[in-house]
């Protein structure tokens, strides 16, 4: 009999998941998680394309059929090159297709019913699944918010640019946009940026000499080589950069003067941004808060323009 004092006895089915857990090198709750999970969690971690997230996905979705794949198979499924699936492998950690398609195969054969029936469940919410993350990432923003010091110096210096540049290129192009479309409502003379080359440092050049101090830049992933060439072209003028951006250490952000770090939603295909539009809409408010009878100004002539021109409908 054992002692009444000790640990509890584990009846013989916790034995055998404990064992099973131990000799697949994973702990009891990794051993238990239903595949889907555990491939987001391998997948989640790398800086992935929209190409390599769309062999993410695949095998999210098809992860019992497509562990026996070979890598010409998997290709023509996804759509991609095999080169494109290798690249894939060792994006996400591994030598090659082969070892991850036996670690692939380890993760499917070792589901146990419960698990198979959680994968049902988990493949109907990758929506849900990328909700989730952008919630994470605003948690994470409003945390940074608990300090808006540096948010209410950095939106004055906005402010007070005249010009104000306002740089974002390829996908970044729309946030800067969005940012560039409300400043125009309190600033007197935004510049935007959208192309990059001799016509961003161009503009930045032009910003410069008219007086201007000032540039917020949005860099978010695939960083563009452009993004970094026109933020030291920036620097080297003399103008100031505040990036808004994903990640805080990187080129991109060694370059800028001030950063915003946030996270993007990385779950799906596409990225999504969630936490860098808030981040640029905090800007804005500075903005308006560092001048607010000129704000308050400007925005009365707005209105007046648009009811005198019929910008927009009437309810």
């Amino acid at each position: 009999m054992g002692d009444k004092g000790g640990a509890p006895v584990p009846s013989p089915q916790q034995a055998r998941a404990q064992a099973s857990a131990i000799t697949s090198g994973k702990t009891a709750p990794e051993a238990e998680a239903s595949p889907t999970s555990q491939l987001r969690k391998l997948f989640d971690k790398p800086r992935l394309s929209p190409g390599q997230r769309r062999i993410a996905q695949y095998l999210i979705e098809h992860i019992t059929e497509a562990a026996f794949l070979s890598i010409t198979d998997l290709a023509e499924r996804v759509g991609v090159s095999q080169p494109s699936v290798t690249r894939f492998a060792a994006a996400v950690g591994f030598s090659g297709y082969p070892a991850l398609r036996e670690r692939l195969q380890t993760i499917t054969l070792g589901t146990r019913a419960g698990g198979l029936a959680a994968d049902v469940v988990s493949r109907g919410n990758e929506l849900q699944a990328a909700v989730d993350a952008e919630i994470e990432n605003l948690e994470n923003l409003r945390r940074d918010f608990a300090d808006p010091d540096q948010v209410i110096e950095v939106g004055r210096k906005l402010s007070e640019s005249t010009p104000l540049t306002v740089l974002g290129l390829r996908i970044s192009s729309s946030l800067a946009e969005y940012f560039a479309y409300a400043a125009r409502r309190i600033h007197p003379d935004v510049r935007l940026v959208t192309l990059g080359g001799t016509v961003a440092y161009d503009t930045l050049l032009q910003s410069r000499e008219a007086g201007g101090s000032w540039v917020l830049a949005f860099s978010m992933p695939r960083h563009a080589q452009e993004t970094l060439t026109a933020v030291r072209v920036a620097r080297t003028a003399g103008l100031k950069v505040a990036l808004i951006t994903d990640l805080a250490l990187g080129q991109v952000a060694d370059e800028a003067d001030v950063v915003f770090a946030t996270g993007t939603g990385s779950r799906l295909v596409f990225d999504s941004y969630a936490a860098p539009g808030l981040m640029a809409a905090a800007l804005l408010q500075a903005m308006t808060d560092a001048g607010p009878e000129r704000t308050q100004a400007r925005l009365e002539e707005y209105e007046q323009i648009a009811e005198q021109h019929h910008f927009f409908l009437r309810d």
